[in-house]
């Protein structure tokens, strides 16, 4: 079975096309390393809209079926930075050691990591993510928290993902 992820680019300039998404192929780049199993992409890009924001990551994981949906953009502490709050809106369950890990790791290069807002909760059985906007930050953080994302979405009852275990190991329980 493909499973279906989606990618969601939050950005008013690359929406409207003032500025070129590179979040966008990062998080297809690093997610093909990753994953050894089959995935279909399901790519949107939005402003930064809180109830547009909201509606899209519905949308994924309720009609689209994703299992997992990476953002991007929105994260940080600028009046329009509204993705932690529209995810959480959308979510049933806030999983915050995620944004603990992917701070914790981004605070290792750059000292603005402290102003990140990146979050991540569960929508019925889909995973939703939030990462930071910089290619070379998104790469980071999806290397620090992927380790748990498959063991996560088989929990809510998503579709199995494999990784590539010399680029990510995830972690499942004996038997699981």
């Amino acid at each position: 079975m493909t499973a279906r992820i989606g990618v969601v680019v939050v950005s008013d300039r690359a929406s409207a096309g003032i500025y070129e998404d590179k979040g966008g192929p990062a998080i297809r780049e690093c997610l093909s390393e990753i994953l050894s199993s089959s995935f279909e992409v399901v790519f949107r890009m939005i402003p930064d809209e809180a109830p547009v924001i909201e509606g899209t990551l519905r949308e994924l994981a309720d009609r689209e079926g994703c299992s997992l949906v990476v953002t991007t953009g929105g994260t940080g502490p600028a009046p329009r930075d509204v993705t932690p709050e529209a995810t959480e809106a959308a979510c049933d369950k806030m999983l915050p050691g995620f944004g603990e890990q992917m701070r914790a790791v981004s605070l290792r290069v750059v000292p603005t990591a402290i102003l990140s807002r990146q979050t991540a909760g569960v929508r019925g059985k889909c995973l939703i993510i939030n990462l930071p906007g910089k290619p070379s930050a998104i790469r980071d953080c999806l290397m620090a928290v992927f380790p748990a994302v498959p063991y996560c979405i088989d929990l809510v009852g998503g579709a199995r993902l494999e990784t590539r275990p010399g680029v990510v190991s995830a972690f499942r329980p004996k038997g699981a």
